[in-house]
């Protein structure tokens, strides 16, 4: 399925009115959003889906957005419209009439990414969108986080901040709040941060991978510092969901190579994946430390799927100074069901289902190479 068609008509530019209302009737994902409560200090509107197509209809007026390309109009819009998705999964009721959806953002682009990736929508274009979606909150809290110009070079490198700045102001303008004011105040400060990092399209300048991963994990580094390259092994981490053929990869790749593979050592172990898994997890993290003090070179090979999880093997990983390259494997979900049933010991459709609610790509930040191993045809 194209994006337009997860998105309806596609936007104009200049002078396009969107008319959500046939979307709306045939979106399941859509109407989860009516009725889903909101924040009255933020969000006296109503509920999401009131704040959503006032966010849209905010969006096709701003002229900063008619004036893009029609793909990038396409991008923003479609953020626009799923922005809150992740608000009726974490919205919890408070004292006073209040509500909560702390979280919401993650918890959207993750609920994004299933729908889109099961829709067919090209892999780069849906990362972006996610990358909207995971991020849209940044503009108005870029000045309270603990290290800005860190947090949004690293946002940078997934998406562009003018975007990001276009969808923010959109947000605030659909929504009746007293707070609005506050809102679109800080984001004319987080449009000056971004200018003063001179963040364009994504880039940043950094001498080398080494000195990149090195800056994002120490904040007192520099981002043109020339990091020195102390090295004592490679350790290539897996990630990507089951089926996608990641023990294919390393056999074919790096059929060398030590691997630590959870299947096998659940097999090994006698761990049902519906178990318990820390016991494997900590199996795994023992091996992973014999190959680490003997210098050795090996492949972590498992799902991997949380940035979470992925950050707790990296620091592993990092605490050695072995270096990591960061492999993720995807495929459409037809050949991922397909190759799952093929397996020895197909992972059950309920444990999927919990990974697909933790399923984050990783970003280029994560580690020192990260490479996306992407098969779009079935």
């Amino acid at each position: 399925m194209s994006l337009p068609g997860l998105v309806g008509a596609t936007p104009e530019g200049p002078g396009f009115e969107p008319d959500l209302e046939p979307l709306w009737a045939r979106s399941e994902w859509l109407q989860q959003l009516d009725g889903c409560p909101q924040d009255p200090i933020y969000h006296a509107e109503g509920d999401v889906a009131l704040h959503t197509r006032a966010v849209v209809a905010a969006l096709c007026s701003d002229p900063a957005w008619q004036a893009l390309p029609e793909a990038e109009r396409l991008e923003l819009y479609a953020a626009a419209l799923v922005h809150d998705l992740g608000k009726p999964r974490v919205t919890r009721p408070l004292e006073g009439g209040r509500y909560s959806s702390r979280g919401h953002p993650r918890v959207g682009a993750r609920v994004v990414r299933q729908l889109m990736w099961r829709a067919g929508v090209e892999f780069k274009l849906r990362e972006r969108i996610c990358a909207l979606v995971e991020h849209h909150l940044v503009p108005f809290q870029a000045h309270d986080l603990e290290h800005p110009q860190r947090s949004l070079r690293r946002i940078g490198l997934s998406v562009e901040l003018s975007k990001l700045a276009i969808l923010a102001r959109a947000d605030a303008l659909g929504r009746t709040s007293s707070l609005q004011g506050e809102l679109l105040a800080s984001l004319e400060l987080f449009r000056e941060l971004a200018q003063e990092l001179e963040v364009r399209g994504g880039v940043c300048p950094y001498p080398d991978p080494w000195s990149r991963f090195r800056y994002f994990r120490d904040p007192s580094r520099s981002p043109q510092a020339e990091a020195y390259d102390d090295s004592r092994a490679q350790v290539v981490v897996l990630s990507g969901l089951p089926g996608v053929g990641k023990s294919t990869w390393a056999a074919r790749e790096l059929p060398d190579w030590p691997r630590i593979s959870l299947d096998e050592l659940r097999l090994e172990l006698g761990i049902s994946p519906t178990e318990n898994q820390g016991p494997l997890v900590s199996a795994a993290r023992a091996r992973a430390r014999e190959h680490l003090r003997a210098e050795r070179s090996f492949v972590w090979d498992a799902t991997n799927l949380s940035r979470d999880l992925r950050r707790q093997v990296i620091d592993l990983c990092d605490a050695y100074r072995a270096r990591v390259r960061l492999v993720y494997l995807e495929v459409p979900p037809a050949v991922a069901e397909r190759q799952n049933r093929e397996r020895a010991a197909p992972v059950p459709r309920a444990a999927i289902e919990r990974m697909l609610r933790r399923w984050d790509v990783p970003d280029p930040a994560e580690a020192c190479e990260v490479e996306y191993r992407v098969t779009t045809a079935p």
